[in-house]
């Protein structure tokens, strides 16, 4: 029997490329721009499986051209580029990669709040341009011990943030589509969307990007926070309305903001919001360090090669179609 054929519409960790190359003839895009369906319609006539290394969208336009598809895996745990009913409508089970990256990119949007709260970004900054000099004091930070801290989006990860955030002397608050019957045990208390907003010193939004999570930060929500709110941003920029996070800053609606992620992204080097002093951008850095990389990899490459030998993968979005 032959090897499967393979599309991999990126670069991925070399890990999870060598368990593909084992069992699978790999055609991969190693271009640094992002694929169209064009650059790949004709490997995907022929591929059995599709690994999702870039953020090229898995639609109809897509799946039209690979008829021979059995398996699509991807090494992320958000899929809102992926058309999952189209999927399901041809039968292909959907792997995503959630729960190996939880910690890290917890560690990441705990580590943009402690940088943005303490201005540790700025002070390396300023040491660079000369300007430590004696008597010479740079804008203050503040304090997270005592503050409230609100959680957009209480999952796996908000829990490991807000365990972080309970270290250094923060008070937790959330806000879900319902509250979470273990909050007492992560002790946390619910509050109501509105609520939060008014509440919280430092707000962490976590939610995935859905029809009703898209743009939920606006004009009127950046209103009700606080002056003194720093905004932390580590789930999708399209949750954010930017031109409104701009605005909220621009006009000291808000005191700062730090961000892993944006709308549009990447964000160009002339974008308005690099203009302002008050907020702080990172590439979309979530998940990227080599230990969490290599386990998604794997995964998404597990997953892959159980479709593709028609037995049910590790962690699929569209169980129904999910090989039994």
């Amino acid at each position: 029997m032959g090897k499967y054929k393979v599309v991999v519409t990126g670069r991925i960790m070399p890990a999870g490329l060598a368990m593909l190359k084992e069992h699978c003839e790999i055609y991969q895009w190693e271009q640094t721009a992002r694929p169209r369906v064009a650059d790949l319609s004709e490997w995907l006539r022929e591929a059995e499986g599709l690994f999702v290394s870039t953020n090229i969208p898995v639609n109809e336009e897509l799946l039209a051209v690979a008829p021979r598809l059995k398996v699509i895996a991807q090494p992320a745990v958000g899929y809102d580029s992926v058309d999952i009913p189209a999927c399901t409508n041809r039968k292909i089970p959907f792997g995503n990669t959630p729960g190996v990256l939880v910690e890290t990119t917890a560690e990441l949007a705990f580590g943009l709040l402690l940088t943005a709260a303490r201005r540790i970004h700025e002070g390396w900054d300023w040491v660079r341009a000369g300007k430590w000099q004696p008597g010479v004091l740079m804008p203050f930070g503040v304090d997270l011990y005592g503050k409230t801290l609100g959680i957009v989006g209480m999952g796996a990860i908000g829990s490991a943030v807000a365990r972080r955030a309970q270290a250094s002397g923060m008070k937790v608050i959330y806000s879900n589509r319902k509250p979470r019957p273990d909050q007492d045990a992560l002790k946390a208390e619910y509050r109501l969307f509105d609520e939060l907003l008014a509440e919280a010193d430092f707000i962490v939004v976590l939610t995935p990007l859905t029809a009703e999570s898209r743009g939920m930060f606006g004009e009127k929500e950046f209103a009700k926070m606080k002056p003194t709110a720093y905004f932390i941003n580590a789930a999708r920029g399209a949750v954010v309305d930017t031109q409104a996070l701009y605005k909220a800053l621009a006009e000291k609606q808000i005191a700062y903001a730090a961000l892993d992620v944006t709308d549009p992204e990447p964000l160009p080097a002339d974008h308005p919001l690099l203009t302002l002093s008050n907020i702080l951008v990172v590439p979309h850095i979530g998940s990227a360090t080599t230990e969490t990389r290599n386990k998604m990899a794997m995964l998404a490459a597990e997953n892959l090669l159980l479709g593709l030998a028609g037995k049910p993968l590790v962690t699929c979005v569209n169980q129904e179609v999910n090989y039994r």
